[in-house]
């Protein structure tokens, strides 16, 4: 795809590791290690501008399924911005995902020009922050997701998503880049969470529980893998539970985005919805 001097292609990898320090860049605080689990979601679904040789935009369209993506990672470097580069990224970003409802997180400031495009806001979510002193749990219903829980993890997770993401899940669920426990009782996992280290602290993300109780448990065995580090948790506004969980903890809101959809909205367990997986990939 191409016009003019700018050229839109898929990125190679060093194209999503700049990218993703692009996100840096921007305040978004990426996860140091989030570049392999980004491109096993959809290896074709990560583009990038160029001038000549030079990337000067970024844009993430991953598809799902057939019925089912999510955009984000949409940047375009300041020094270009104001000059249209970032409306014909999104176009071959819209073109990608045709036929598909797409999700994405936006800044709210951006809420009024995704909604010219079509997308309709389901709820905002709002990025808690602190640093609590925690001491881990000791309960045996908490346990690390090793290769024994890997398909039942993935069997809990599928509701709580609008598409398919095993490829994208046994990335990020793997023990030498994240922290991933699952609340098992009498054999059935009832909730997860996964933290991984982030440019500043730790962030949480997905946090799925049956209830509150066992979602504070989980954040709980979580957070303490950061020993005092700051902890980062993005919640639906509309979980009530999850509003306690970091009160609870003494964390505050930082930052917020707007969940917007276009096409059908999907109808996802937000009241057991404690922390969402990312901004860039839903």
């Amino acid at each position: 795809m191409s016009e003019g001097e700018l050229t839109i292609r898929v990125m190679e990898r060093a194209d999503l590791d700049r990218a993703i320090e692009w996100a840096a860049g921007e305040g978004w605080n990426p996860g140091f290690k989030d570049a392999d689990c980004f491109q096993a979601a959809d290896p074709l679904g990560f583009l990038v501008a160029t001038l000549g040789h030079e990337p000067i935009g970024s844009i993430s369209v991953v598809r799902y399924s057939d019925a089912f993506g999510f955009l984000g990672l949409y940047i375009v470097r300041p020094d270009h911005r104001g000059q249209g580069f970032g409306y014909r990224l999104w176009q071959a970003s819209m073109s990608h995902l045709d036929g598909c409802t797409i999700g994405l997180d936006g800044v709210v400031a951006q809420q009024s020009n995704y909604a010219r495009s079509g997308f309709v806001l389901a709820h905002r979510n709002v990025r808690f922050g602190g640093s609590p002193r925690i001491e881990a749990p000791r309960d045996e219903r908490l346990q690390p997701i090793g290769p024994d829980l890997i398909d039942a993890v993935l069997a809990y997770d599928r509701p709580f998503f609008a598409g398919p993401r095993a490829a994208f899940l046994r990335c990020w669920l793997s023990p030498d880049t994240r922290t991933a426990i699952a609340f098992v009782e009498d054999g059935t996992v009832k909730g997860y969470g996964v933290i991984r280290e982030c440019r500043s602290g730790f962030k949480i993300g997905p946090l799925f529980a049956d209830d509150e109780s066992k979602a504070a448990l989980l954040f709980q065995a979580l957070a303490a893998r950061a020993e005092g580090a700051p902890v980062f948790l993005d919640l639906p506004e509309s979980n009530p539970a999850a509003a306690r969980l970091v009160a609870r903890h003494g964390l505050s809101p930082v930052f917020e985005t707007a969940r917007m959809y276009r096409g059908p909205q999907p109808d996802l367990p937000l009241s057991r919805t404690y922390g969402i997986t990312s901004f860039e990939l839903g």
